[in-house]
């Protein structure tokens, strides 16, 4: 019997090891791929470029640490008529806010009250940031043109008194009722959700606005396999010597964005994989649209430090469908 069971496992992990490639995550997505989804959904729906994982120097911070000295910005959405800082909050659970403006949020399958900071203060504080940073980089705004929310996108939100929220909040109830035939973002039942300015700008003054915010400063970005996301640092990557040296052409400072390819058939996990990288192009603020490639092997891994994690986390870069690099 005994046998059976230990060649029932061999058999088990040769199988695994020819038709699985995945490795297990030990990193929550969840609430960066709440971002994406909101970012996705408001640039379909208004028409607009959403700059996600903004880093924005704080002149004002007392802190020593460079990473702390950085306001940290979920999402800013450009449209033509506006320009809004968005806080994505993805509490599930039953919320409330105290005297003092903070969330209590209970989770059913946790028996204690989390506290959150006051969402509309923190997001009042980083578009004042956001605002002095772009006027430095040279870029003047109409009054108005810049505004700030919050929204609620988990399903699983909520709460028993609405109308304690503050009017810079958008509950889950009500973003799930954002209408594509709204002409300014969340207008009619929200009104000034997020404020529409009466008239367009120049559009000299916006594409001088979208390459500021293209060019900020920004945390790195894994896309995983299965449409998840990771936001934080680039460290290295690890494996095979002679894997490691043709990786080392993928510096932050030359290459903007990676994307790997698998090179499998019939279905088995691929021994190598195809990595595309193209060189930054700072004339534009972006790529270069033309691709180099090399073929490492698929047990190459990428280290890799989530925001507000601690610790470097190893991800198999056969799960890896892209990574985005920060200059």
């Amino acid at each position: 019997m005994w046998i059976e069971v230990v060649c029932g496992l061999f058999l088990y992990k040769l199988l695994r090891r020819f038709f699985s490639d995945d490795a297990v995550l030990d990193v929550d997505t969840s609430d960066f791929n709440a971002i994406f989804s909101v970012a996705s959904r408001l640039e379909k729906l208004y028409k607009g470029k959403a700059f996600i994982g903004l880093r924005i120097p704080d002149p004002d911070s007392d802190s020593v640490s460079a990473s702390a000295s950085r306001v940290n910005c979920d999402l800013v959405l450009l449209t033509r008529e506006e320009t809004v800082l968005i806080s994505v909050k993805n509490m599930a659970g039953f919320v409330s806010v105290n005297s003092d403006g903070n969330w209590l949020c209970r989770n059913e399958h946790k028996r204690k009250e989390e506290l959150y900071p006051d969402p509309v203060a923190e997001a009042n504080r980083q578009v004042s940031v956001l605002e002095a940073y772009i006027e430095q980089r040279g870029v003047s705004l109409p009054q108005g043109f810049l505004s700030y929310k919050v929204i609620t996108s988990n399903p699983k939100f909520r709460t028993l008194n609405p109308e304690h929220f503050q009017p810079e909040v958008i509950r889950h109830d009500q973003w799930v009722h954002l209408k594509k035939e709204s002409k300014s973002v969340l207008a009619g039942w929200i009104k000034g959700a997020l404020r529409s300015a009466k008239k367009e700008v120049q559009e000299s003054t916006l594409q001088q606005l979208q390459f500021v915010l293209s060019t900020a400063p920004m945390w790195d970005r894994l896309e995983l396999k299965g449409n998840k996301y990771v936001l934080g640092e680039f460290q290295e990557f690890k494996g095979r010597h002679e894997d490691v040296q043709a990786l080392k052409v993928i510096k932050r400072s030359k290459v903007g964005r990676i994307t790997v390819q698998k090179t499998s058939m019939f279905g088995l996990a691929p021994t190598t994989l195809q990595v595309l990288y193209s060189f930054r192009d700072y004339r534009n603020g972006g790529s270069s649209s033309e691709w180099k490639e090399m073929t490492v092997r698929s047990s190459t891994e990428v280290l890799f430090q989530p925001q507000n994690c601690k610790k470097v986390c190893k991800f198999k870069l056969s799960t890896v469908s892209s990574m985005s690099l920060s200059a």
